[in-house]
């Protein structure tokens, strides 16, 4: 889709949307506190969760396929459909706030309760999918109540509510066990440190959400087009003539792609999870193939076809960011994976995680988590803005990233577990870029009618690093260094650095 908004230097001001205060911007990103609350309890206990079910450590990956695999199918659709949404005084993204945060809510409280391994993978699924039902409309959101000029800003503001709910939800359970809430748990059952963390954080969630939906008013269709900014989603003929411009055959390369990954896992005795990986590759090139079909059958695009055509069409910058984005959440995962056995058996030196000393490093790791969000609330305010002004934005976060490479490689090297604080800190920064810089690179170059769709798209570069992780780890660790989750940071810090050198090939003006 072409953007015919006019250049931002030439634009009136009675057609800018009115420029946000400190409260505003308050107002527009405090529900994510509430959301990143719920990921960082997920994060830092999830792990904890599946072991004390009995769960090794080999299986922990598998246990959290659920997690990407609800990313990577709920953030486009959800996209899609806000694109597409007013519903009068809810308005378009916040009717998904609230449905995703009322979701997420029961699974915090629930999950507590969970006494299978089943029951607890089945939570994290509703979890993470209600999750991802809240967050993706945010993104979009800065787009939507902020001009141009106030990107940055925004999406700053953003990251730092990230980093202190994320703060707040790692936190919670080694302040609980310092305040005199039991840390200590039977065989099969969690601590009431942890019980305790799920519900109060269920309720934060909520409430955090409900403050963006109660004081906040979205554009009505009619103003954003006084913006010069087309509010709905097009009529879906450029990308059924796209469409229709494609070989049907195209999906097959998708498809063969599955087979051979399929055949992979018996050929080289990977794990069954792989099989996902696999379905996934060939399930996508049938979506291919049958949204070509219905484009030259002359069949308007619905939402497949949507999907499909703007995910071939994306913006060359955003195609460039994605790779970034891949190469940095895989070290994201497999640092929520790993860090508690990895602690837990070398600076508390421990892998029974029905011992008092095993609660106490997973305790631990809620202490780094929150440190690493902590700096990354920070550095979004200070360092990010002023660092972004003077070498420009693509360095800025290949710098970054390369402290949080430096940081995981220190998780390898110290045996003190107070010294892994420095380590954090260089985690910290880079998790401060990853979740502004791409944004406030990308945000302006998206057509605003396609926002949602594109925020939801971009995201699937999030998941899509997540997912492999899940199901390949497992198979790497098994076959390289069996029993020593250690080197599962040397892969985190090795992904970092691959992510940082593409981000010095990508071009901001693009």
């Amino acid at each position: 889709m072409h953007d015919t908004r006019p250049d931002d230097a030439l634009r009136p001001d009675h057609w800018r949307k009115p420029r946000q205060g400190w409260v505003g911007l308050f107002n527009i990103s405090f529900g994510f506190f509430g959301i990143q609350i719920g990921f960082a309890l997920q994060n830092a206990n999830m792990s904890r969760v599946f072991q004390s079910l009995g769960s090794s450590i080999e299986d922990l990956p598998a246990l959290w396929i659920a997690a990407p695999l609800t990313g990577l199918l709920v953030q486009p659709i959800v996209g899609h459909l806000s694109d597409r949404t007013w519903l009068g005084r809810l308005g378009r993204r916040r009717p998904y706030f609230l449905a995703g945060a009322l979701l997420a809510a029961v699974a915090l409280v629930a999950m507590p309760m969970s006494s299978s391994l089943l029951m607890a993978a089945t939570l994290l699924w509703m979890l993470d999918a209600s999750l991802n039902i809240s967050m993706e409309p945010f993104r979009a959101f800065v787009g939507d109540m902020l001009d141009r000029r106030q990107h940055t800003a925004g999406f700053a503001v953003q990251t730092a509510f990230i980093g202190a709910g994320a703060v707040i939800g790692s936190l919670f359970p080694y302040l609980l066990d310092h305040w005199g809430i039991s840390n200590v748990a039977a065989h099969g059952t969690l601590p009431e440190t942890v019980r305790l963390s799920f519900r109060v954080g269920g309720v934060a969630l909520l409430a955090a959400v409900l403050w963006t939906v109660l004081t906040t008013r979205e554009y009505a269709p009619d103003e954003m087009a006084r913006f010069g900014e087309a509010s709905g989603a097009s009529d879906g003929s450029e990308t059924t003539a796209a469409l229709a411009r494609r070989h049907p055959l195209a999906g097959l390369t998708w498809i063969a792609a599955g087979v051979v990954v399929a055949l992979g896992v018996r050929a080289w005795a990977l794990e069954k999870e792989v099989y996902l990986l696999a379905a996934l590759l060939a399930g996508y090139g049938l979506c291919v193939t049958v949204a070509i079909l219905m484009a030259r059958a002359g069949r308007p695009a619905g939402m497949l076809g949507s999907i499909v055509g703007d995910f071939s069409g994306m913006p060359p910058i955003m195609k460039r960011l994605a790779v970034v984005q891949f190469f940095s959440w895989s070290a994201l995962f497999i640092m929520w994976i790993n860090t508690t056995p990895v602690v837990a058996m070398i600076q508390f030196g421990t892998d029974d995680p029905a011992s008092p000393v095993y609660q106490q490093a997973a305790n631990w790791v809620g202490v780094l988590f929150s440190v690493y969000n902590g700096v990354a609330a920070l550095a979004a305010l200070v360092l990010l803005p002023w660092l972004s002004a003077r070498i420009g934005k693509a360095r800025t976060h290949a710098l970054c990233l390369t402290l949080g490479a430096a940081g995981f490689a220190g998780f390898m090297l110290v045996r003190d577990p107070h010294a892994l604080i420095a380590c954090e800190i260089g985690i910290g920064i880079a998790w401060a870029s990853i979740l502004a810089m791409p944004y406030a690179m990308l945000a302006s170059a998206l057509p605003q009618a396609k926002l949602g769709i594109y925020m939801g798209l971009f995201n699937v570069f999030v998941v899509l690093p997540q997912l492999l992780v899940a199901t390949v780890m497992g198979s790497i660790m098994k076959a390289l260094f069996p029993g020593q989750p250690v080197w599962t940071m040397a892969f985190a810090g090795g992904t970092l650095l691959i992510a940082a050198l593409v981000s010095l090939r990508v071009r901001e003006n693009a």
